[in-house]
């Protein structure tokens, strides 16, 4: 068992290093990972598994490449903030792979990409047949972009000339039974007024899953036991 300890412990600190440095990084790393990206997010992954494998190297040894390796990242990403060219070498830049709806074989050639992929992600966003898309952009992500043409996209109320009401986001007040005070500032409520409320339906906040409030005063409740009150 004591030899079990020093694996245990040692995991736990890398976790959280890589953890912490992950977060430091961004949400831009986690959810649009471009050649840059993905080539620190593999470094990252190697860097840690090695202290966490060797017991003859110290923890700290392990922990300072990975360390270094966010603080580069980070800095990187503020540089290409201001800095256009070195944004487009680390991150890349665009390709329209349509025009027009005309397929661009020469953008196509010098990104790798085959018609296969094209037809395949063209597939994925609802346009089977190439005559429907006016432009498709493959973004340094990867993935693809695409703008229909005018008579193939959904009819909208402006296209119709009907004017619609304002809907916006609905506040979250009640969150597992925790009162989320900074929302309820937010839309001039307070606490006592949603403890009222609540009262009226015979409910308690810790008895309740998620309240929210809509742009039109309605209160959505739902409890613990999945009922649902509405105002």
């Amino acid at each position: 068992m004591n030899d079990v300890w020093p694996h245990i412990w040692r995991t736990v600190v890398i976790y959280f290093a890589v953890l912490v440095i992950v977060r430091l990084m961004g949400k831009r790393e986690i959810g649009q990972l471009s050649s840059f990206d993905f080539v620190v997010a593999i470094i990252l992954a190697e860097l840690a598994a090695i202290p966490m494998e060797s017991h003859n190297i110290p923890i700290w040894h392990g922990i300072i490449p990975l360390v270094t390796l966010g603080i580069l990242e980070v800095a990187f990403s503020y540089l290409t903030l201001i800095n256009r060219p070195l944004r487009k070498i680390l991150y890349g830049a665009p390709q329209i792979i349509i025009e027009n709806g005309r397929l661009l074989k020469h953008e196509m050639r010098s990104s790798r990409y085959n018609l296969d992929d094209l037809l395949s992600q063209l597939r994925e966003k609802g346009y089977p047949d190439i005559e429907d898309v006016e432009y498709a952009i493959l973004e340094p992500s990867g993935r693809l972009s695409v703008i229909p043409k005018s008579q193939k996209r959904p009819v909208t109320p402006a296209d119709l000339g009907i004017s619609t009401p304002y809907e916006g986001l609905p506040t979250v007040l009640v969150m597992d039974g925790d009162v989320l005070e900074e929302n309820l500032h937010q839309v001039n409520l307070s606490e006592a007024w949603l403890k009222e409320k609540l009262a009226e339906r015979g409910l308690h906040p810790k008895s309740v899953l998620l309240a929210t409030l809509n742009t039109k005063g309605q209160l959505l409740i739902d409890c613990q036991n999945d009922a649902r009150a509405r105002k």
